[in-house]
C-alpha cells in the first residue's frame, strides 16, 4: 500500500508542475466539466449514498445540488479574479530612488491532501468544497477516502477523474486514495510533496494531522474544521414574547438530521426567569415526540451514546427530557439537559461536543453570570441570538462578547443552514478551527490554497495572464491603489 501512496504522490506532484502550462480559463473549463459529470450521475449515486450513511433521499438529492453549485460558483469566482486577488504598482523611474514596477498575484500551494467528512458524503467529502477549492487555486488533490462511505466516495471520484480526463488535465490532478492504517493516512500529511491538507471531522481527527503537519521539517497550513457546541443566547424580551414558538423552532434545529451537524445548536445559554420555563418546558414537550432515527454509522451511534453518558454524568447536570420512543442500535435518541451557571463555569467537561441530538441548557442566575458564562466559551463556528433590537441595546457587552467567540453570529435564526456565498465564514476560533482567518464554505475558502507570487520588472509577454498590462481575462484588479478592470497603457 506503501508503493501505492507514493506512486500517487509523485503524480501529484508532477501534474501540478505541469499545470502551470494551463491557463486559467481552462482551470475554470475543467471546474465546470467536472460538476456536468457529478450533475450526471444518476439514482444510483443516491442509492448508494443511503445505503452507507443512512441519510433520507431528500436530503441526499439537495446535497448534490450543493456540491454541483460549488464547483460552479468557485469556477465562476476564479473567472472572475477575486481568488487572485491581482494587483499592480506601475514603476516610475524620476522618483529617487527609482520605483520598479511590482505585480502580485495568489498561486497554488501545490498538492493537497483531503479528509472528507462523515456526515456529508457529497458536499464536504471527495468532491466537496475542499477538492473543488483546492483544484480551483491551481492545485493538485489527493482525496483520502472516507470509511464511512467508500462506494460513494469512489463514485465521486470516477466523475471527477472524468472531468479532468475530458479537459486534457495531467492523471494526477485528482487521485483518490484508501488508507487502511492511520500511518498510511499519516503519509499523505508528512510527505514533502504535500503542501496543505483540508479536513472536516471531530476535533482530535484534526488535531492529530495539525500535529503531523507541525512536526515536519517544513510544517504545513492544515484546514482542519473540527466542530462546536454552536451556542444559542435567548435574551430577556424576545424570551417573554415567544418562548413556545423559540422552543419548538430549537428542537427542530436541534433534531435536523439526527442533530450530525458541525453547526448543530448544542448549548442553550439564558438568565433563569418565568419565561426560561416555559421555553424548557416546551422543549421538553418537543424532545418527547422526536422518533429515534439511523446515525451515519455505527461508530458514531456508539460515540453519541458514549460521550453523552459522560455529559449527563457530570456535576450538576439534569436530564430534562429523552425522545419517549427507545433507540433500535445504531440510532440515536434526542436527549435535552440543563445545569446551572455556576456548575458549567467550574467544569470544562460541560463543552465537550456530543455529536448528535443533544441539548445541554444552561441556567444563568443572572446577566452578570451569563457574561461570565460566554467569556469561559470556547471558541465556536457559530453563535446564535435569539433577541430583539431593545436586547441588543440592552446587553452590548454580551454582544460584543459572543463576537469574539465565533466565526458567524446570527440574529433570530438557526445556524444548521451554511449558504454556499462569498460572505459566508464556515470557520471560528480555535477550537472549532485549525485556523480561523479561513473559511471553508463559499469562493474565499479558495484562498487558503494559494500564496502570493510578487513579479519584478518583467517583461509584459512572460508575466501570468491576470498581470499582463492588456489585462486578457478582463477581471478586477488593484492597478496603483485603484480598483480597474482598464488596462494599462
Amino acid at each position: 500500500m506503501t508503493k501505492e501512496i507514493e506512486s500517487t504522490l509523485e503524480k501529484a506532484q508532477d501534474a501540478f508542475t505541469a499545470l502551470g502550462k494551463f491557463s486559467i480559463s481552462q482551470r475554470v473549463a475543467l471546474m465546470r466539466t467536472v460538476a456536468d459529470e457529478i450533475e450526471s450521475l444518476g439514482p444510483e449515486l443516491i442509492s448508494t449514498a443511503q445505503e452507507e450513511s443512512h441519510l433520507p433521499e431528500g436530503r441526499l438529492v439537495g446535497e448534490k445540488g450543493r456540491t454541483i453549485f460549488q464547483w460552479r460558483s468557485y469556477a465562476d469566482a476564479l473567472e472572475k479574479g477575486s481568488s487572485l486577488d491581482a494587483s499592480i504598482d506601475t514603476a516610475n523611474t524620476e522618483r529617487t530612488p527609482p520605483k520598479p514596477d511590482i505585480r502580485k498575484t495568489n498561486v497554488g500551494l501545490g498538492p493537497v491532501t483531503v479528509f472528507g467528512a462523515s456526515n456529508f458524503p457529497f458536499a464536504f467529502s471527495t468532491a466537496g468544497g475542499d477538492t473543488a477549492g483546492a483544484i480551483a487555486a491551481g492545485c493538485t488533490v489527493i482525496v483520502k477516502a472516507h470509511p464511512g462511505h467508500p462506494k460513494t466516495s469512489k463514485m465521486m471520484a470516477d466523475a471527477i477523474s472524468r472531468g479532468v480526463e475530458k479537459s486534457g488535465f495531467p492523471e494526477g490532478t485528482f487521485s483518490h486514495i484508501v488508507c487502511e492504517t492511520y500511518e498510511e493516512a499519516q503519509i499523505l500529511v508528512s510527505h514533502p510533496f504535500i503542501k496543505a491538507v483540508g479536513f472536516t471531522g471531530s476535533y482530535q481527527g484534526g488535531m492529530a494531522l495539525v500535529e503531523v503537519a507541525n512536526k515536519r521539517p517544513d510544517p504545513i497550513p492544515v484546514y482542519a474544521e473540527m466542530g462546536s457546541i454552536n451556542p444559542v443566547f435567548l435574551l430577556p424580551e424576545k424570551l417573554s414574547t415567544s418562548a413556545s414558538e423559540l422552543a419548538k423552532q430549537y428542537a427542530a434545529s436541534l433534531t435536523l438530521g439526527v442533530g450530525q451537524f458541525c453547526t448543530n445548536p448544542g448549548l442553550v445559554i439564558s438568565v433563569e426567569s418565568e419565561d426560561l420555563n416555559l421555553f424548557t418546558d416546551t422543549l421538553q414537550e418537543e424532545i418527547l415526540k422526536v422518533v429515534p432515527a439511523p446515525m451515519l454509522n455505527a461508530g458514531i451511534a456508539k460515540g453519541y451514546a458514549g460521550n453523552l453518558d459522560k455529559m449527563i454524568s457530570q456535576n450538576g447536570v439534569e436530564v430534562l427530557a429523552v425522545a419517549t420512543a427507545e433507540a433500535s442500535e445504531g440510532q440515536g435518541s434526542a436527549t435535552v439537559a440543563s445545569v446551572s451557571g455556576l456548575d458549567f463555569l467550574l467544569n470544562d467537561a460541560l463543552q465537550n461536543e456530543v455529536f448528535g441530538p443533544f441539548a445541554l441548557i444552561v441556567k444563568c442566575k443572572d446577566a452578570e453570570e451569563a457574561l461570565a458564562v460566554t467569556a469561559k466559551i470556547h471558541g465556536q463556528l457559530t453563535a446564535t441570538l435569539l433577541a430583539t433590537s431593545v436586547d441588543l441595546a440592552e446587553n452590548e457587552a454580551l454582544v460584543s462578547l459572543i463576537g469574539t467567540k465565533c466565526g458567524r453570529i446570527i440574529f433570530n435564526n438557526f445556524p444548521t443552514g451554511v449558504e454556499v456565498c462569498k460572505s459566508m465564514h464556515h470557520g471560528g476560533p480555535f477550537p472549532s478551527a485549525s485556523n480561523n482567518q479561513y473559511t471553508s464554505v463559499g469562493a474565499d475558502s479558495i484562498k487558503r490554497f494559494v500564496r502570493p507570487l510578487s513579479f519584478q520588472n518583467w517583461p509584459d509577454e512572460f508575466l501570468p495572464e491576470e498581470l499582463k498590462n492588456s489585462n486578457p481575462l478582463n477581471i478586477w484588479r488593484t492597478v496603483n491603489n485603484e480598483l480597474t478592470k482598464e488596462a494599462i497603457s
